[in-house]
């Protein structure tokens, strides 16, 4: 086998491994068929190269062969593990006490509080955490047929010192030669590809599963090598998906007259609990992208006895219901889940404006953690900071490509535009769309006042005199790796670029002002001369630019005016 280094984003609840492919020149995350999450048939998001952050305890026995099994039999730092998919499938969902989640918080806390049981034998954080990383080691080298001899975790900037040193003692101990760590929020800039040329204040956004996480941070000149960066301000909410699986359940119960928090508090019903929060995250993901989902999963027999008594309540429906876009979007903000951020946000603002960092001065903002994609949120932070400042095409896995870049000492450049942009023109004859490129993916900026340069002839497509010279510019969304990634539209709405096909997403960023200059005296229909002489160029700040000259007036209508800020 031959040495690789590789980068592990740990995560309460999922973890995701990546590498840097010096083929493609990139970071892979890389997909362990045995232990990963399997993708099912009705699920909106890809978590399929996601590990669940689970152990199952094994006895010695179970893990080794004869005559070992009989050596280690009553010896408990012998135990083994099932970690991942393969942990979840042997519990069942029933929580046994060999069942272990939450392994990481529970290590940067204390790593010696007791969170497993094996028979006789208790296990600790800094337990789990050994057998979870043994295993996930022997998983990549079967697989891959690669051992592991580095290895770089992201940490949470707020964990103490503790945690990083458990980490590497822990893999030290699994054969791990070379052990690194990089603050997460620095993880998520380098796998956003930000550039690390000069000093940036960035905000990082971190909405899992359990928390929702803001830190600004400063990175200065040459952060990126070292991996770590200056916290400016931070603040935590302990609101995740999960908290919002539960209010899903709270709805699905009430339409049907059961008390939630009853089943949900009776150990003789905790199965079909997880299996009711199971569908609830189905729903929730499917209502990422579409606009209704069914709750298929029908109240049980055993939940009977959990009926809410009030006045004139119907008989429950035994019919499957339905949950709207809208109505997912009135849940969240019944349960007050934008005031949370927006409270957050400013309470992060306002700490670092004491520190003389205003709103302003802030170049990014990292949206990391598969609930930035409930809906509604992204809307929000877009509203405030602005488009062109929001980087969210992948929450699930910027953390694990920054990682695996800083392992490999690949740092990535963000001198350049990562979309395409062009404007909208329509066939004469046929009246079909189409698209001309204005600024192709990969171009670097500044660029000269005319990078691009046509003469246009306004259509005049209802057949009057055309008075407005507009062109509506859009933003095509390609993706940047293999794998799940997401752009949202003009209007807040979310849609995956998933699809292992040639097409792009196509979003128009100026519909509703696309006006590029006034026509004195208008154009007139018939009239096929160029009228216009257009221009268009990206300044230092990323704005693309336009130069408008009437040929008929000899005339400029616009000199170098912004127009969108590109990303």
């Amino acid at each position: 086998m031959k040495d690789s280094r590789f980068a592990i984003d740990l995560g309460t609840t999922n973890t995701v491994v990546a590498r840097w492919n010096d083929d493609l020149g990139r970071p892979e995350i890389i997909r362990l068929e045995d232990i990963c999450r399997n993708r099912g048939i009705n699920t909106a998001i890809d978590d399929s190269s996601t590990i669940p952050s689970s152990v199952y305890l094994l006895p010695p026995e179970e893990c080794y062969g004869f005559p070992l099994k009989y050596l280690y039999r009553n010896r408990q730092k012998y135990t083994g593990g099932l970690i991942g998919r393969r942990a979840d499938e042997q519990d069942g969902g029933l929580c046994s006490d060999r069942y272990i989640t939450g392994f990481k918080p529970a290590l940067a806390v204390s790593g010696y509080r007791f969170i497993g049981k094996l028979g006789k034998w208790n296990f600790t954080a800094d337990d789990a955490t050994r057998i979870f990383f043994r295993s996930l080691f022997n998983s990549i080298e079967k697989s891959r047929k690669i051992s592991v001899s580095g290895l770089t975790c992201s940490i949470p900037v707020d964990f103490y010192e503790f945690y990083r040193a458990r980490l590497q003692k822990i893999t030290r101990e699994a054969g791990i030669k070379y052990f690194r760590t990089i603050d997460e929020p620095v993880a998520a800039a380098l796998g956003y590809g930000l550039s690390m040329s000069e000093g940036k204040n960035i905000l990082v956004i971190d909405f899992g599963g359990g928390t929702l996480d803001l830190a600004l941070i400063r990175m200065k000149e040459g952060s990126g090598n070292a991996g770590h960066c200056t916290v400016i301000a931070k603040t935590g909410v302990p609101l995740g998906g999960n908290t919002v699986d539960e209010w899903i359940l709270q709805k699905v119960c009430s339409h049907y007259g059961y008390d939630a928090a009853a089943i949900a508090a009776d150990p003789s019903s905790h199965w079909w609990y997880r299996m009711l929060l199971a569908e609830s995250c189905r729903i929730k993901e499917s209502l990422f992208l579409n606009e209704r989902e069914t709750f298929y999963l029908l109240p049980s027999a055993i939940v009977e006895g959990k009926n809410v008594p009030f006045p004139g309540r119907r008989e429950h429906s035994r019919k499957p219901i339905d949950i709207t876009g809208e109505e997912f979007h009135d849940l969240l903000r019944e349960k007050g889940l934008y005031d949370i951020i927006d409270r957050a946000v400013i309470a992060v603002l306002e700490r670092a404006g004491s520190m003389g960092v205003n709103e302003k001065d802030i170049s990014d903002v990292l949206l990391v953690g598969g609930s930035t994609l409930l809906p509604g949120v992204y809307k929000m932070i877009e509203d405030r900071f602005g488009r062109d400042r929001v980087r969210a095409w992948q929450p699930f896995n910027a953390v694990a490509f920054g990682a695996a870049a800083f392992a490999a000492e690949k740092v990535y450049k963000d001198d350049h535009i990562t979309h395409d942009y062009a404007f909208i023109t329509y066939d004469r004859k046929s009246h079909d769309k189409q698209y001309n490129i204005i600024i192709p993916a990969g171009t670097g900026f500044p660029t000269p006042p005319d990078l691009w340069k046509r003469q246009l002839t306004p259509t005049c497509a209802l057949g009057v005199p055309e008075r407005l010279f507009k062109l509506v510019i859009c933003e095509i969304g390609k993706k940047h790796v293999v794998g799940q990634e997401f752009m949202w539209d003009e209007k807040g709405s979310l849609h995956s670029l998933d699809q292992e096909t040639e097409s792009s997403l196509i979003v128009p960023l100026n519909e509703s002002d696309p006006t590029l200059g006034v026509l004195d005296p208008p154009h007139q229909p018939g009239d096929v001369h160029a009228r216009v002489d257009l221009s268009f160029m990206i300044n230092e700040d990323k704005w693309l630019c336009a130069t408008v000259f009437d040929l008929l007036t000899g005339k400029y209508l616009f000199r170098e005016r912004p127009v969108i800020r590109l990303k």
